[in-house]
């Protein structure tokens, strides 16, 4: 088969820029297409980037504290300069709340103990040592302002909280993904901005390359969709969505950004903050303001959109978080100027991501990850390099799973946890963080 390339990868958020530069590390001559001008500029832009170890599953745990480690040597692990400046992780940890919905985190300190991943639990007393601003009664189950009892204390104090060290945030997600373009290129690959795949070409039986908008075929006989909220729609041009178990959708999320409280520094003295007891997250933010997301509390309606035509103003949900916040930290003020981000998750039906080949040979994935897999990025684009060489080796993944070895912790992972085949996975959490 004639060909352009050896691998045209159709996305350039950050997880598709890290598999080029995976890919171009091991030979690969890879292309990356974007409808976007640049990389990093859809769903990766409107990340919170947040780095933290704790999820549900043992593996999802054990990437995740992994990439604390990618992060922190950012410099080292891309190995070329970006005009730009590189992306900065601030590492100031992270604390969950300890609420009767997640038993208190011991499940979350079980896993963190397999993984031997460091953490310390604190008492309501010590948290308030730690941050100040916070209030430890118990405000929950998650409600909205028009509901009763909104706002009002349920009698109960907070258990305490739980902090993870190896955490914490990147402070521009774009630039990040900027990075990865650049050393990427270094090795070789390419990127082209501005293009629509319309097409997935197909001969003899597999992927062939991909034909754009502008009427212009690219060959290749390796396709990997890492399209972000606009996977599915990739994946039914490819003609493999019926043949997966596991699929995904678009979810549209508002992020607020709003002043930390007066006379307090959440910027140089806070952290992430998870709290499933008033259903939001937060972490600081640049202009010593906070980040504020939902947890997507049943009381709130999910949005499932067309990636391609979606409300990109604030509504009323914006407020809604911002008031709950406002139970945990009682001196948070309410801006009349809304300030933030509305974007889209690519989710799927379990909130895991794929990672995998499909019914097509030759056309691979890389989806269903955004909203909770920024952290994991270098590590996802190594693991899909790998997955990439070993089924064009004549590996039956379906059959043998392609295993990833974590090179910081040394822990050995299936990539079988991430198939496209597997059965909805009843321990995920369901949500943006786990």
């Amino acid at each position: 088969m004639a060909k352009d390339f050896d691998a045209i990868i159709i996305g350039a958020g950050i997880i598709g820029a890290a598999t080029a530069l995976a890919m171009a590390r091991k030979g690969w001559k890879t292309l990356s297409l974007d409808k976007l001008p640049a990389a990093g500029y859809g769903s990766t832009s409107g990340s919170c980037a947040i780095i933290r170890p704790y999820y549900s599953t043992v593996d999802g745990s054990a990437i995740a504290y992994e990439s604390h480690f990618y992060w922190k040597d950012w410099e080292k692990f891309l190995g070329a300069p970006d005009e730009r400046g590189l992306a900065r992780y601030v590492d100031c940890g992270c604390i969950v709340m300890k609420t009767e919905g997640n038993k208190a985190l011991k499940p979350t300190m079980a896993l963190m103990d397999t993984i031997g991943c460091p953490y310390e639990e604190l008492t309501p007393e010590q948290l308030k040592q730690r941050l100040p601003i916070v209030n430890t009664e118990s405000f929950g189950p998650a409600k909205r302002p028009e509901d009763s009892g909104f706002g009002e204390p349920n009698g109960k104090s907070m258990e305490g909280a739980v902090l993870f060290p190896a955490g914490g945030y990147v402070t521009d997600p774009q630039l990040a993904t900027h990075n990865l373009q650049r050393a990427a290129e270094a090795q070789g690959a390419v990127f082209r901005f501005k293009v629509s795949v319309t097409e997935i070409l197909q001969e003899g039986g597999r992927a062939a390359g991909v034909k754009l908008d502008n009427g212009e075929t690219l060959r290749a006989p390796v396709v990997i969709n890492i399209a972000g909220p606009h996977s599915f729609k990739i994946n039914r041009l490819a003609g493999v969505e019926e043949g997966m178990k596991i699929k995904t959708r678009a979810l549209r999320h508002e992020v607020a950004h709003v002043p930390s409280p007066q006379g307090y520094n959440f910027e140089r003295d806070g952290t992430v903050f998870s709290d499933s007891d008033i259903a939001t997250y937060f972490r600081p933010e640049m202009g010593n303001h906070l980040l504020i997301g939902s947890e997507d509390p049943p009381c709130d309606t999910q949005e499932w959109v067309d990636p391609d035509d979606f409300n990109r103003e604030f509504t009323e949900q914006w407020k809604v978080q911002v008031m709950r916040v406002g139970q945990r930290i009682p001196d948070l003020g309410i801006p009349s100027k809304t300030k933030g981000v509305v974007e889209l998750y690519d989710v799927t039906d379990d909130w895991i991501p794929i990672y995998d080949k499909s019914d097509l040979p030759g056309f691979y994935m890389g989806v269903g990850s955004s909203g909770n897999q920024f952290k994991n990025a270098p590590i996802a684009g190594e693991m899909m390099a790998d997955l990439v060489e070993a089924c064009e080796g004549g590996r039956d993944h379906d059959r043998d799973p392609v295993s990833f070895t974590l090179k910081y912790t040394g822990r050995e992972v299936s990539l079988g946890f991430y198939s496209r085949l597997r059965e909805i996975n009843k321990d995920s959490s369901f949500s943006v963080l786990g």
